[in-house]
């Protein structure tokens, strides 16, 4: 199995440099054999990978504990489906992983119909190659997932507690299809750029790529932040930490370019700026896989601490380098190229407007992410940026990016007139005031909030006229009934309405960081059996603290029971977990939701006497948190589904790809 197994990542780095440097002489001497032959090589490396890939669950599965893979993330007690996902627990399984996606990616894009004989394809695959062959690299000989030990251990070291949850299960593999998913619009905009094609097919071409990759990394970070709450215990769901703001920054850039392109596919500008920023969002994954395995920067999240940091990065500065001179070699030809705004008062500028709140906001997150690293350098001493840093200046961002998503679609193209802006804009207006009126009736006061609710409400009422007048419109000329017209006008304008999907669930969710950032209360109270704790509406009668076992884990769990305005909503336990193969141990949460808040009980620590000490949160809006990024995701499906782009060829006159 030794053997096989390590065969699997060897011949697959051969294979990946052979079919690298054949297409590339096939490209040069404008050959088709050499092109096909590197071509052939790909479904070779995909099936490299994936035979890898089934060789590590395998040892996984069977608990292989000579491979120190397995030892380090399993051990025999573990349950069958965490013994599996521990191979994306360590540096080399979650590599491994990266690149079995990668060459799926390949195999997909190369091999698919629409794009066979385009004369993008060598170009394309040479590119991804390159990652492919860094990728098989890095697994042959700096992270190896195959590498045995000297003595065959008796058992393993188990997986890190943490990681023992569902959302673990699915966050790293929708985070690495986004992150991989990055790099096909990035193959594509490089093709163009080398063949001198300034349409924007290759915009077309990866539309749904994006799309799909972007979804991933929307889940990726959704995963993680339900993770958080309900794993770590403190009562958070998102906390800048170096490793989340590294997935969250390639999410930023990438929507500004979702959203960029419409204006190149509609009015030919923003060429320059979004190849740009795909340039940026591709080098973003993998600045953010260097944090991660490079050990620079404390997190919760992080592996630990390698020499894999120096590869990234130095791969990194290649990949970039090489991209900005293609983009500037090219510089000319795009900007005679490209068109003009014509009105600051026009849905383009209001997308241009969104796209540097959205890059402001992630250049910010970036230089907070990074200031630790800068301050060493420069004065000798780390300083940390923590919350505050990030919530001041993301918190005015995000309000701004809700306001300009709110007035975009009330925008006509090109340029809108004051009577245009004036029928469009009074009603719903006047109804925000008086929204944000009744919220300080209501007692919500503070000014953060206040402003916030109101966006949103704007945002609601334009995205509801939207629909409104779309039906409306659509009923006028065919007779349907309401919901008749409103599925087909849905059905016929996927990207349009998916988009204002997407928006209300950002609303949402921006409903549910201001309500429990803003309005969440907390106390923390050593009590005897007994006695009760009271927070806002609620009072928990602490009843028991008993313990109990479950295979080598001790759990030590307390009984309460809660009541809200007098009315018993039930018992429930919060618990402490010791876990026999792991020196610290977890808080399981007792988490009380409704539309309204959320109850979040933890059990923090007791005494022999059976007084216990409880940490109790009430965080305002957080199902509507959870909401939105349902609502996200179902928006993003609705505007892939079947989404197509036109038989463009792009102008090329070197070898063309007869792809069968």
């Amino acid at each position: 199995m030794f053997l096989f197994a390590n065969a699997t990542i060897y011949i697959g780095l051969a294979i990946a440099i052979y079919s690298l440097l054949i297409i590339t002489l096939g490209i040069s001497t404008k050959n088709q054999k050499f092109v096909n032959s590197g071509k052939g090589g790909l479904i070779a490396l995909f099936v490299c990978a994936a035979l890898a890939m089934l060789s590590l669950f395998y040892l996984l599965a069977t608990s292989q504990f000579q491979y120190e893979y397995v030892h380090d993330y399993t051990s025999s007690e573990l349950p069958i489906i965490y013994k599996l996902t521990a191979l994306w627990a360590g540096n080399a399984g979650s590599l491994l992983l990266w690149t079995f996606f990668l060459t799926l990616y390949m195999i997909m894009i190369v091999f698919s119909r629409k794009m066979k004989g385009n004369p993008m394809v060598p170009y394309i695959s040479a590119i991804l190659l390159a990652n492919a062959v860094f990728f098989y690299f890095i697994l042959g000989f700096v992270a190896k997932p195959f590498l045995l030990l000297d003595t065959v251990p008796i058992e393993g070291k188990g997986l890190n507690p943490m990681l023992q949850n569902p959302g673990m299960i699915i966050h790293p593999v929708t985070l690495y299809l986004g992150y991989v998913g990055l790099a096909i619009p990035f193959a594509f905009a490089m093709a163009a750029l080398i063949l001198k094609n300034v349409d924007d097919f290759w915009i077309k071409a990866t539309r749904r790529w994006t799309i799909i990759a972007w979804l991933f990394l929307s889940l990726g970070n959704i995963f993680g932040g339900q993770w958080a709450y309900v794993e770590l215990g403190w009562g958070g769901y998102w906390a800048w930490d170096p490793v989340e703001n590294a997935s969250f920054m390639p999410w930023l850039t990438a929507t500004a370019f979702l959203h960029s392109v419409m204006i190149q596919e509609r009015k030919n500008m923003l060429k320059i700026w979004n190849i740009s920023l795909i340039i940026v969002s591709y080098a973003l994954t993998l600045f953010g896989t260097f944090l991660v395995r490079s050990g620079v920067l404390t997190s919760v999240h992080a592996f630990a601490n390698s020499n894999l940091g120096l590869y990234f990065l130095i791969f990194m500065a290649v990949a970039v380098i090489l991209a900005l001179y293609v983009l500037m070699s090219r510089y000319n030809m795009l900007k005679r190229s490209a068109g003009e705004f014509q009105s600051f008062v026009s849905k383009e500028s209001s997308f241009l407007v969104n796209n540097l709140l959205l890059v402001g906001a992630a250049f910010a997150v970036f230089w907070g992410t990074i200031f630790p690293l800068v301050s060493e350098a420069v004065r000798g001493t780390k300083v940390t940026v923590g919350l505050p840093f990030f919530n001041k200046v993301e918190a005015p961002i995000l309000l701004s990016m809700m306001f300009v998503m709110a007035v975009c679609p009330m925008l006509a193209w090109q340029r809108s007139t004051v009577k245009n802006l004036r029928k469009n804009f009074m009603m719903p207006a006047i109804l925000a005031v008086l929204g944000m009126i009744l919220m300080v009736v209501l007692g919500i006061q503070k000014a953060w909030a206040v402003i916030g609710y109101g966006v949103i409400i704007l945002l609601l009422i334009t995205h509801y006229l939207e629909f409104y007048r779309g039906v409306k419109a659509r009923r006028k000329m065919t007779k349907e009934t309401p919901f008749v017209a409103l599925y087909r006008l849905m059905i016929r304008n996927r990207r349009r309405y998916g988009g204002y999907i997407v928006h209300l669930g950002i609303a949402f969710i921006t409903m549910g960081i201001i309500g429990s950032q803003n309005y969440n209360l907390e106390t923390m109270k050593t009590v005897s059996l007994g006695q009760s704790i009271e927070i806002k509406d609620y009072r928990l009668n602490y009843e028991r603290l008993d313990q109990k076992r479950e295979g080598i884990n001790d759990i030590v769990y307390a009984d309460i029971t809660v009541f809200k305005n007098g009315k018993k909503l039930g018992s429930y336990q919060p618990e402490k977990v010791f876990y026999g193969n792991w020196e610290q141990p977890s808080s399981e949460v007792a988490i009380i939701s409704s539309l309204k808040e959320d109850l979040y009980i933890v059990l923090s620590a007791w005494e022999d006497d059976g007084k216990a000490t409880f940490v109790v949160k009430v965080n305002p809006m957080m199902n509507w948190l959870w909401f939105g990024s349902f609502m996200i995701v179902i928006g993003a499906l609705f505007a892939v589904w079947n989404g197509k782009y036109g038989n463009v060829t792009p102008r090329y006159t070197g070898v063309r790809s007869e792809v069968s």
